[in-house]
């Protein structure tokens, strides 16, 4: 070495690599003073706790630490483990009686239905017939399945709502799977009067909407409905002639 090399100072970072001096403070450890040339000095490491790298640091954990939380908090709820199955009913067969009532019982909650009418939904849903059969006698003894009072509501609702005759709610009967001998017991109770004043009302409704027709067309279309309601003809044509002789507009001046 020269005498020259003796005399040039170190440069700054060479006092960094060299380790700290013998008797330096702890805060002046792996901190760099400026240069002679005024250069910044080298960030110290591990950078202090009020630096903000490290403020970044603490922001960043943070965060991930609450989102950690909310994610397992929401997968929790989602995914949350159901009951253990209870022993004694593990892999158990439903039983087939139970099965066929509550079939039974969301058909009558729908309407009144017949016998006839709930064993075709039972036979529809694959219910064996023994089954069937006793889950529908149990449901008589209780009064839940009752066609002789089935009858008698459709025949009464048919006759109000529809102003159907005798022979109409026989067909109507027969359609929903009652007996005859049911049948006749709920058709018994059908008065006679009653059914000509329904037929006589039918009438003059249906001819106020055909005012302005010829009475021959008159006769024709009343003469129809009448029979799609099931009124006997002879009582219809009666009905018939004495509504349109007293219409206004078949009258002689």
């Amino acid at each position: 070495m020269t005498f020259a090399d003796a005399q040039t100072p170190p440069p700054p970072w060479a006092a960094a690599s060299a380790g700290p001096r013998a008797g330096a403070s702890p805060a002046a450890v792996g901190a760099v003073e400026p240069g002679s040339d005024g250069a910044a000095a080298r960030p110290q490491w591990p950078p202090s706790s009020s630096s903000p790298a490290a403020e970044e640091q603490r922001r960043g954990r943070s965060r991930d630490a609450r989102r950690a939380s909310r994610d397992g908090g929401s997968r929790r709820g989602r995914g949350s483990t159901p009951p253990p199955e209870d022993p004694a009913t593990a892999g158990s067969e439903p039983d087939a009686h139970d099965v066929a009532r509550q079939i039974v019982l969301r058909q009558l909650t729908n309407s009144p239905k017949s016998r006839a009418q709930l064993a075709q939904a039972l036979a529809r849903r694959d219910c064996d017939p023994d089954v069937a059969q006793a889950v529908l006698d149990r449901m008589e003894d209780v009064g839940l399945v009752d066609d002789e009072a089935y009858a008698g509501m459709l025949v009464r609702s048919q006759q109000a709502g529809r102003g159907l005759a005798r022979r109409a709610l026989a067909q109507t009967l027969r359609q929903k799977g009652v007996s005859d001998e049911v049948a006749e017991a709920a058709l018994d109770e059908v008065d006679p009067a009653d059914e000509e004043e329904r037929a006589r009302a039918l009438v003059e409704k249906r001819l106020r909407r055909l005012h302005g027709l010829e009475a021959t067309v008159q006769t024709r279309r009343l003469a129809g409905m009448l029979a799609r309601k099931g009124y006997p003809s002879d009582l219809s044509l009666r009905l018939i002639r004495e509504a349109i002789v007293s219409a206004s507009e078949h009258q002689r001046d």
